[in-house]
């Protein structure tokens, strides 16, 4: 049976700066985790027994980010199923789209990672190494500039 984990993609949305597109201005929050290769990534973590999916986002992100579902907006229409293998096993992560309703809003980082960044797409891509995380960004982007 594969593993499942689930997550949120969070992004903030700075004051752009009058000559720029207001996309511009969107910025991704990536944490770098303190173990294995440290990698970077949205926070998420595997389901519990009798824990929804969407529960499951929002404790990880409470646990991983110090974030509270009530400083986010949950944004309708976008969910994504990622399928990978991890130690030879399956493994299935579903994220869903988040807004930081306050931009200044403090990270607080738990054990489980070391560092976190606030990332405009292109640096976001390069820091999430995989290229299947890679596309998600750009496909998350693609979907709030639709919404413009």
């Amino acid at each position: 049976m594969a593993v499942r984990a689930c997550g949120l993609i969070i992004y903030r949305r700075l004051q752009p700066a009058a000559s720029s597109k207001v996309t511009d201005s969107i910025e991704y929050l990536l944490l770098q985790t303190s173990y294995g290769t440290h990698h970077w990534t949205p926070p998420k973590g595997h389901v519990d027994p009798g824990e929804d999916d969407l529960q499951t986002a929002f404790r990880e992100t409470q646990e991983e980010a110090g974030l509270h579902a009530s400083q986010l907006t949950l944004i309708e229409g976008y969910k994504k199923e990622l399928h990978y293998p991890v130690h030879g096993k399956p493994k299935t992560v579903v994220y869903w789209l988040a807004e930081l309703k306050d931009c200044n809003t403090e990270i607080k980082l738990s054990e489980e990672h070391q560092a976190f960044q606030w990332l405009k797409l292109e640096d976001a891509c390069k820091f999430a190494e995989y290229e299947d995380m890679q596309a998600v960004l750009k496909e998350v982007h693609q979907f709030l500039c639709s919404r413009e």
